[in-house]
C-alpha cells in the first residue's frame, strides 16, 4: 500500500527533522511520537478514519481541537498535558510550512490554537535537616544500600533532573579535583556541575567498589539495576519513596505532605538561603531563562513572610477608624473640591 502524504511527512518529522535539524532529545521525540499515536487512535475510533487512510487533507484545526477536547474529557488529562500534545502539533505544522507550502493555510490555522492557562502548582521542598535525615537512611552495610546512598546524594548535590540522573554514564563523572558531573538535560544541552568534596569521595568509593574505573567502562550506565540495565525514572522514584517513607516514620514533622523525587527544588531553595545569586542557580539548574528560576526566590520570600507573621506582635492597627468605615462620609470627603 502506498503511504499517504501524512505518513511520509510525519515519518520524516519524527525520524529526521526532530533528532537532526531540531536536535531534540530522545525523550522529547518519544513524547511527540506518543502524541501522534494517540491522535491516530482517536481518528480511527471516533472519526472513523483509519491510520493507513489518513492524509493531510484530513488534518485541520477542528480535528485537532476535537482531539484536545477528547484528551481532557475522555482521558481526564490535565491542561498541562493537553498543552504538551498541542506543542507537538505546533512543531509539526511549522515543519510542514517549510516542507510542504501547499499546506501553509491549514497549518497556520492549527498554529493559532492557543495553549490553555494552567494553575500554578506549589513547589514542594524539604529543609536541610530533613534532607540530611533522608540521605542517611540507606543501609551502608549492604552494596545495594551504598548504591542508593550515592544515588540519592548525587541527585541532591548536583541538582539533577531525574531523567538526567537516569542518563548518566560513568564517563560523565570526574572525581579528580576539581570534581564535576556532566549532565545532559532538555534539548540535549549539557552542563558541567561542580561536586563538593564529600560527594566526590562517595563517588570515588562507589566507582572503585563496582569496578567502574577503567576507560572501557566509561560508556556504562552509572547506576544499574539487578539486570545490569540502567535505572529508569520509575526505579529512582521508587528508591526515593522507599527511603523517604523510612525517614518520615522517624521525624514526620520535618517533611511535607507530598515528597517529589526532584531534589533539585530543595537544593535550589538551600542555595538561595545560602546567599547564592539567582543567575548562578539558573546555570546550576540548566534553566534557559532566569524567570524559571525566580520561582525559588518567590518561595523563599513566602518563607520570610510566614516567619514575620509568626513574630507579629499585633503592633499594626487591625481595624479601620469609624470615620473610614463610614462609606457615606468617605464619599463626601472624596467629593470635596469637585
Amino acid at each position: 500500500m502506498k503511504p499517504t502524504d501524512f505518513a511520509y511527512y510525519l515519518t520524516n518529522f519524527l525520524s529526521k527533522y526532530l533528532p537532526g535539524t531540531a536536535g531534540l532529545s530522545p525523550n522529547t521525540i518519544m513524547s511527540y511520537r506518543d502524541t501522534f499515536s494517540l491522535f491516530l487512535d482517536f481518528c480511527s475510533n471516533y472519526k472513523k478514519i483509519k491510520p493507513e487512510k489518513f492524509s493531510l487533507n484530513n488534518l485541520n484545526r477542528k480535528l485537532v481541537e476535537d482531539y484536545l477536547a477528547w484528551l481532557e474529557i475522555t482521558r481526564n488529562c490535565i491542561a498541562s498535558t493537553r498543552n504538551v500534545r498541542l506543542s507537538a502539533f505546533h512543531s509539526f505544522c511549522r515543519y510542514l510550512q517549510m516542507e510542504f507550502p501547499d499546506y501553509i493555510h491549514p497549518a497556520q490555522q492549527i498554529l493559532l490554537i492557543p495553549m490553555k492557562r494552567t494553575k500554578k502548582t506549589s513547589v514542594e521542598y524539604i529543609t536541610l535537616d530533613a534532607m540530611k535525615l533522608l540521605l542517611g537512611t540507606p543501609d551502608k552495610l549492604t552494596k545495594n544500600g551504598r548504591r542508593n546512598m550515592v544515588l540519592l546524594s548525587l541527585l541532591y548535590d548536583s541538582g539533577a533532573r531525574v531523567q538526567e540522573l537516569v542518563d548518566l554514564k560513568v564517563g560523565d563523572i570526574r572525581v579528580a579535583y576539581p570534581s564535576t558531573v556532566r549532565l545532559t538535560g532538555k534539548g540535549n544541552k549539557s552542563r558541567i556541575v561542580p561536586l563538593m568534596k564529600p560527594m566526590s569521595e562517595l563517588l570515588r568509593q562507589y566507582l572503585k567498589e563496582n569496578n567502574l574505573t577503567e576507560p572501557y567502562t566509561f560508556e556504562y550506565p552509572l547506576f544499574c539495576n539487578y539486570s545490569k540495565n540502567k535505572l529508569t525514572r520509575a526505579g529512582i522514584a521508587y528508591i526515593v519513596k522507599k527511603y523517604a517513607g523510612e525517614a518520615i516514620k522517624n521525624s514526620p514533622e520535618l517533611f511535607p505532605n507530598k515528597l517529589s523525587p526532584h531534589f533539585r527544588h530543595s537544593k535550589s531553595i538551600h542555595l538561595l538561603q545560602s546567599g547564592i545569586n539567582l543567575i548562578y542557580i539558573r546555570d546550576f539548574l540548566g534553566h534557559v531563562d532566569v524567570k524559571t528560576t525566580e520561582i525559588y526566590a518567590r518561595i523563599d520570600g513566602e518563607m520570610k513572610r510566614k516567619a514575620l507573621e509568626k513574630s507579629n506582635n499585633n503592633v499594626v492597627v487591625q481595624k479601620m477608624p469609624e470615620w473610614q468605615s463610614n462609606t457615606e462620609l468617605m464619599n463626601w470627603l472624596k467629593n470635596i473640591g469637585k
